[in-house]
């Protein structure tokens, strides 16, 4: 059997991700022609037509879209292998801006400590804290994120993944709330109204399949899009809040009353997510370095927290 034109992936590559032959050609420098001639072999080779007409543009076959990013992932770690290492960069001297898709309560749990650790280090390196209104792993595929942090979704099998810590939900009322005194049961918790935090309107959760499993069900009052803003209408209403243990640093323990839920809902884990393309990269290494560190001594300062929470309320 010959060998494959491993070249052809390549332009397979790129043909994919452009969805277009002109496109494809200039990502790579060639010319319209030369990439059509490419694309009858890799039409032959896939024994598929890959890319069709429909209208004035082109699109990709069902075997096309099964390939796009197995031929992505391939010709990034090919192309790792074949780079030389990059330097260890000089700190001092960093210029960079890094992208990194966080939701608003780890933003404001942990981004004050992570941007003055970072600047410790490189102060010249800049964070964008970008807002995750969606999990998709398009953002990181296509660089318009650095890094990801948050709870694993189907982030695909190229995306590098590594666990930060565990968290777990408590529930919180403002100070003097009546259930700030007395045993928390299932009853006493569902009695009164709650606020839950959700970026799509949706008022069920973990929480909701607990109580379910236990034979009960709490009433939702009202939705927010954010821990931190279910946070602020717990402390100025009766209502009752679910938010994670490690957003409870202890300035936002004022007129705040925190307790174990009367229903397990399991811990979660916060996780980092990259690209591969991004692995080697000796400043992403570092960030990436920086954030699991950050991450690991608010976890322990976490268990102070929560064993004073009940004092404070």
């Amino acid at each position: 059997m010959s060998e494959p034109d491993l070249n052809l992936l390549i332009a397979l590559d790129a043909l994919l991700t452009e969805e277009s032959v002109a496109g494809a050609a200039r990502r790579l420098g060639l010319s319209a022609s030369a990439m059509s001639r490419t694309l009858a072999r890799l039409r032959e080779e896939a024994d598929d037509p890959l890319l069709v007409r429909a209208g004035r543009r082109m699109v990709l076959t069902p075997c096309a879209e099964a390939l796009r990013e197995r031929a992505r992932n391939v010709v990034h770690e090919a192309r790792s292998v074949l780079r030389p290492a990059a330097p260890e960069p000089d700190l001092a001297t960093l210029r960079r801006t890094f992208t990194i898709r966080a939701n608003e309560g780890f933003v404001e749990a942990l981004g004050a400590r992570l941007i003055g650790a970072v600047n410790a280090e490189a102060p010249l390196v800049r964070l964008y804290f970008a807002p995750k209104v969606d999990k998709s792993p398009s953002y990181l595929r296509e660089g318009t994120a650095d890094l990801e942090i948050g709870v694993v979704s189907d982030m695909g099998p190229e995306v590098r993944i590594q666990a930060l810590y565990r968290d777990r939900f408590v529930g919180v009322v403002r100070s003097g709330h009546p259930l700030a005194k007395g045993k928390m049961t299932l009853q006493r918790y569902v009695q009164f109204g709650h606020v839950a935090a959700s970026r799509h309107g949706r008022a069920d959760g973990p929480v909701d399949e607990a109580l379910a499993a236990a034979g009960v069900e709490r009433e939702v009052l009202a939705m927010v899009p954010s821990f931190p803003a279910a946070l602020a209408v717990a402390r100025g209403s009766d209502l009752v809040a679910v938010v994670p243990a490690s957003y409870l640093a202890a300035e936002r323990l004022v007129n705040t009353f925190v307790f174990e839920l009367p229903a397990a809902t399991g811990q979660i884990t916060i996780s980092q997510m990259w690209h591969p393309r991004l692995e080697l990269d000796p400043a992403h290494r570092w960030l990436r370095e920086v954030v699991r560190r950050v991450c690991g001594e608010a976890r322990s300062e976490q268990v102070e927290i929560r064993r004073l929470a009940p004092e404070i309320g």
